[in-house]
């Protein structure tokens, strides 16, 4: 792996962007961002529009390396580009973002509380290529919605499984067991989901850290010890479907914790703005983030 990029995301001051909408969630995040589903045709316009979203963000003079440490890209984005330049290259050698890749196909349906990951083929030559063109992690998300400890350890045998497969391929995976900010449960789920973390984490040798991508909990400071954590890299956390001030607020309260938020990221801006009022807006959700990102 890349050590200037490894030391980036250990020491950096700020945030992780998440840039990654997918099939799934790319219609509603283009709603949010002021473009109705009767204004594309079929999925090619549909991912066009959205990566013409993510550009503006991502070549807007608020997005850089000072407050925003990394972004997690889609797929389609790998193979994309951004002024030119390949998507991950342009954010690592042009803006000082360390570039990662969503790398799951979504979610099962749900059983025993939980939504696994679905199979992912061609999963080691996806690992090869995003290798190849400088990526130096991946993100794969589970949902978690009971306080199920069977479906709970299964999520996490599943996500340690296929994160190993990533740290053998080179890459530093984020693992994320999302518990959906809905459950009744959701703090006996943190405490089952903390405990199941602990024990795999002890398995995993610091010198190949991971990094977890964890639900803003319900106790402040919850997350201390994964944290501190040997076989760690980094804590980041999911807006989960908190308002960005919310959001901002819990994390806030989590020393440690930085963000990695998508929709509360992107909340407030507008195809319809100047470009102007579109920097002015996203400069202004950046510096919040990066705010309570460092508290």
């Amino acid at each position: 792996m890349n050590q200037e990029q490894l030391d980036r995301i250990k020491s950096g001051q700020g945030f992780i962007a998440a840039l990654d909408q997918s099939g799934g969630s790319t219609p509603k995040a283009l709603k949010l961002y002021g473009i109705e589903e009767t204004e594309y045709a079929n999925d090619a316009e549909m991912f066009g529009l959205v990566h013409a979203m993510r550009t503006r963000i991502v070549t807007s003079p608020a997005f850089s390396g000072e407050r925003v440490f990394g972004a997690i890209l889609f797929e389609r984005t790998l193979d994309d580009a951004f002024e030119g330049q390949g998507a991950a290259e342009y954010l690592w050698q042009t803006k000082g973002v360390v570039p990662f890749l969503k790398i799951d196909k979504g979610l099962e349906d749900e059983a025993n509380g939980v939504q696994m990951l679905k199979p992912i083929p061609g999963l080691s030559d996806l690992l090869a290529r995003a290798k190849a063109k400088g990526v130096f992690g991946t993100k794969e998300r589970s949902v978690i919605k009971q306080n199920n400890a069977a479906g709970i350890a299964a999520v996490l045998d599943q996500q340690f499984e296929l994160g190993q497969q990533v740290l053998d391929a080179g890459l530093v995976p984020i693992i994320e067991p999302e518990v959906d900010i809905n459950a009744a449960d959701k703090a006996d789920i943190e405490t089952t989901l903390k405990q199941g973390l602990l024990e795999r984490l002890d398995k995993v040798a610091p010198s190949t850290p991971v990094i977890l991508k964890l639900t803003l909990p319900e106790v402040d400071g919850f997350f201390r010890e994964l944290v501190e954590h040997p076989s760690v890299l980094k804590v980041v956390a999911l807006s989960g479907g908190y308002a960005r001030d919310d959001a901002n607020a819990r994390l806030a309260k989590n020393p440690g914790v930085v963000a990695s938020f998508s929709r509360a990221l992107t909340e407030g801006l507008s195809a319809k703005q100047s470009d102007d009022d579109f920097n002015a807006s996203l400069d202004t959700a950046i510096e919040s983030i990066y705010r309570a990102s460092v508290a």
